[in-house]
């Protein structure tokens, strides 16, 4: 069994302690005497373009990054940077076009704009959907895969783990977005200095097999003995070209599963539209400024993995069942660390875990109390009652949590079980965001069509193998064998096809309500919004070259 050393045990009571006594101290510091919605959810006006940068970043990585990716890093290379490196892009794209929309219209939740744009059937429809989406796939399985990581890790009961986790994520997210945006600085700083130690760790190994020294050594050693785990686009002829494929990372659907994913998900945009818009797109060019560091922590050390199982080191560790276990790579390189940096390793996972779970619980209780609770059982209720509801709802989402998470069969694929069961709704959310953005004549009978028949048409083809050979479709890029030889379209290609059908259908159909007569809500939008200041395109500039240099370098 794998254990922490006292002396590991002790870097993390430190990290512990730091987390848990910034909280308080933000929280009394930053405490209003009449605690209103607003402020509780958003901290509105109170965080600063840092804290909203790291929050986004530690909201968003976790176990299933940590231990998803590495084990991705291992099996298909530094490809699957693609998620992380076209996120950056993503998130400059989200600060320029989208954040202005919703500040300019004082948006402050996804159903609320929704309400706002099309109408109340839509937004109560999709606001009891992503609570359920957030509750049963995105909150379980971080608190699962999280709790099974850290568990390998140290070598602690996988139940005390699950409950240990929950409790101190519980306690971070009841002082609200203030405490949890200014701890997730702290969060953010021990995850990156954590996962470079054992980036650090896994490269030194590799030039010391081989025969060389250093970091550089070792990354230089790590391309010449497996250079086709840098191959960054896939053609039709490569093993893992389904879950890659080609072309359609860059200019497909990996746009979509992005786009959708930080430009209309409360989760992600709840940090941002409490600030004005200078603080929140500077807060959101530093997330993608950390995003472009993300592959470096979390595909590196999967590859480093890969190169020494093929030279014989790890052949026992990497098996399960007889089989080579991905994700198995990440733990294994994290049990080779020394006492005290295996410490700071695993505060840095659990940071991660537990940053993810106090955003995603606060973004669930945002949208059950102002887009639910309010709405439909108290619309009487006080800015207090509010705030208490939301803080029980905290509560209430992380006990269903630890009762569903042991029985929704994640534990291998975790990463993969999340893409999978968003992407079955988010062409349809996208096209009814983006359409309800820029085209003033999209109706709500539209948007509900993207919503229900992009659902539907996602489960059919992802369905589809089972129902008809897909063998024609192979020549026009549709569709690829699997391991086991059957034809399917791949994720992302799945993405892009329900994207252009529910745009069409959405046109299709407020075209024909314009003309009967049906005049739709529209948004307050005008171009000067969309104008940037000259630091945020400068970094701009800079990500956009960085992007470019490793496309070129490693195509």
């Amino acid at each position: 069994m794998n254990t922490l050393a006292t002396s590991d045990y002790i870097v993390f009571l430190c990290y512990f302690v730091i987390i848990a006594g910034y909280g308080l101290w933000i929280y009394y510091r930053k405490k209003s005497k009449e605690l209103n919605t607003k402020d509780y959810f958003l901290a509105e006006g109170s965080l600063t373009w840092w804290a909203i940068g790291a929050s986004l970043i530690a909201s968003n990585i976790s176990a299933e990054q940590f231990i998803g990716m590495s084990g991705d890093g291992f099996k298909l290379g530094l490809a699957i940077a693609a998620y992380e490196w076209l996120a950056a892009a993503t998130l400059i794209i989200v600060a320029v076009f989208f954040i202005p929309v919703y500040l300019k219209n004082k948006i402050y939740t996804m159903p609320q704009f929704l309400n706002q744009r099309y109408n109340g059937t839509v937004s109560t429809i999709m606001a009891v959907f992503w609570l359920l989406l957030y509750i049963v796939v995105n909150l379980t399985s971080i608190l699962f895969l999280g709790a099974l990581a850290v568990s390998a890790i140290s070598g602690i009961n996988f139940t005390v783990c699950m409950y240990g986790i929950a409790i101190f994520a519980i306690f971070i997210t009841l002082g609200g977005m203030k405490v949890i945006g200014y701890t997730d600085v702290i969060q953010v700083l021990v995850l990156i200095l954590g996962g470079l130690a054992t980036t650090y760790l896994a490269l030194d190994m590799v030039a010391d097999h081989f025969g060389g020294s250093g970091v550089l050594s070792g990354l230089s050693l790590l391309h010449e003995n497996a250079p086709s785990h840098f191959d960054m686009i896939f053609d039709k002829t490569q093993e893992h070209y389904i879950s890659l494929p080609g072309l359609s990372v860059l200019i497909g659907g990996m746009w979509i599963v992005n786009l959708n994913y930080w430009g209309c998900n409360q989760y992600i945009t709840q940090r941002a539209l409490g600030a004005d818009l200078k603080t929140a797109r500077t807060g959101i060019l530093f997330a993608a400024f950390l995003k472009m560091l993300m592959p470096i922590i979390v595909v590196l050390p999967g590859i480093a993995a890969y190169v020494l199982y093929k030279e014989g080191l790890f052949q026992q560790e990497m098996l399960d069942a007889g089989a080579v276990r991905p994700d198995k790579a990440y733990p294994v390189l994290l049990n080779l660390l020394p006492v005290g940096l295996k410490g700071l390793a695993f505060a840095a996972l659990t940071a991660a875990v537990v940053a993810s779970l106090a955003g995603k619980s606060n973004s669930i209780a945002t949208i059950f109390t102002l887009d639910i609770y309010k709405k439909i059982f108290n619309k009487e209720a006080s800015e207090g009652q509010l705030v208490n509801i939301g803080k029980v709802t905290i509560i209430i989402t992380m006990i269903l949590a630890v009762i569903i998470a042991p029985h929704l069969g994640i534990e291998k694929g975790g990463f993969q079980y999340i893409q999978e069961y968003t992407g079955f709704v988010s062409p349809g959310i996208f096209a009814m965001f983006i359409l309800g953005f820029f085209w003033k004549k999209a109706t709500s009978n539209a948007a509900l069509f993207a919503t229900i028949g992009g659902f539907a048409l996602s489960v059919v083809l992802k369905f589809l193998p089972e129902w008809t050979d897909l063998s024609a479709l192979y020549s026009v890029g549709l569709a690829v064998p699997n391991a086991a030889g059957i034809y399917e379209i791949p994720f992302i290609d799945r993405m892009g096809i329900v994207f252009v059908f529910c745009i069409l259908g959405m046109l299709l159909i407020s075209i024909v309500e314009n003309k009967s007569g049906v005049v739709p809500k529209g948004l307050e939008v005008d171009r000067g919004m969309f104008k940037v200041h000259p630091g945020f395109l400068a970094g701009t500039v800079i990500i956009i070259g960085l992007l470019v240099a490793i496309y070129t370098i490693f195509w």
